[in-house]
This record gives structure tokens, C-alpha cells and sequence, in this order.
């Protein structure tokens, strides 16, 4: 058996390149480079159904009705938009922001099928919420269930 010398920054480099691998791996293609001001925002939803429909609230602040799409499939809800950032300098000095600008894409999948066609959607104060009626054999469905 040979002997191998340690060589600590090789085993640096290779942690390195494991972690590049795994944050690659989260984000999409092009984005793993260091480039994190890029990357879009992820509103956070909140659902709740009842037996005659799904309640989704979306906290999307700072965008315009007319900035949002969303498109509704008996299974599904997906809600895309924009939040464009004003460009603004300063000769004096330098600018700092922490908001994050850019596209969004959240598809949410439904618990039960709607009709996605007597869906009802409200934006105010940076809030969307959308009621999606249950179809009409998802109201009705019994099923049974057998023990054992």
C-alpha cells in the first residue's frame, strides 16, 4: 500500500466544486455563477378549500394588476408576473437596494379539480386571492374505503 500526502486546499477545491454543483442544481441554468441578483422571487401562497371551492391568496407586493397572468387548469393554478425596477442615481454616493426585481413563474397544484371557468380573482394592497369554484363531480364524489 502506497502512501499519499494530505493535501488540505485540494480537498478545499473539491468541497468548492461540490457546493457550485448542488446551488447549480436549485436555480436555473446560467444562474449558478455568482449571478444571485438575477433570480426571481417566489411569492408565498396560501390555500384553503372548502366543499364548494379553493381559496388561493398570493402576497405579490408591488406590482399592478395589469403586470400579473394567470392561467387556470382544472388541476392547477399558474400565476406569472414582473416586478420592474425603477432605475434611479445618485452622483454623491452609491445606491443600495435589498427588493428583488424580476419574473416570476408559481404553478400550484389543486387538491380537487375546479371549474376554471367561473374563476374570480382580486388583487388589492399587494395581495392576490382567487376563488376557484369545485366541479361539480369533485362536490358530489363519495368515495369508500375498505379496511384491510
Amino acid at each position: 500500500m502506497a502512501l499519499v500526502r494530505w493535501e488540505p486546499f485540494r480537498e478545499i477545491d473539491s468541497l468548492q466544486k461540490e457546493m457550485n454543483r448542488l446551488f447549480d442544481s436549485f436555480y436555473p441554468s446560467g444562474l449558478g455563477n455568482g449571478d444571485f441578483d438575477k433570480l426571481s422571487f417566489v411569492p408565498a401562497a396560501e390555500m384553503n378549500e372548502t366543499e364548494e371551492a379553493i381559496d388561493v391568496k398570493l402576497e405579490i407586493p408591488g406590482l399592478e394588476a395589469k403586470d400579473l397572468d394567470i392561467q387556470v387548469q382544472a388541476d392547477s393554478v399558474s400565476i406569472k408576473g414582473e416586478r420592474k425596477s425603477e432605475e434611479k442615481t445618485e452622483e454623491n454616493g452609491t445606491t443600495r437596494t435589498e427588493f428583488r426585481y424580476g419574473t416570476f413563474h408559481r404553478v400550484i397544484p389543486l387538491p380537487s379539480r375546479v371549474q376554471n371557468n367561473n374563476v374570480t380573482a382580486e388583487y388589492k394592497d399587494g395581495i392576490l386571492h382567487l376563488n376557484l369554484p369545485k366541479a361539480e363531480e369533485e362536490r358530489n364524489k363519495v368515495v369508500k374505503v375498505n379496511i384491510g
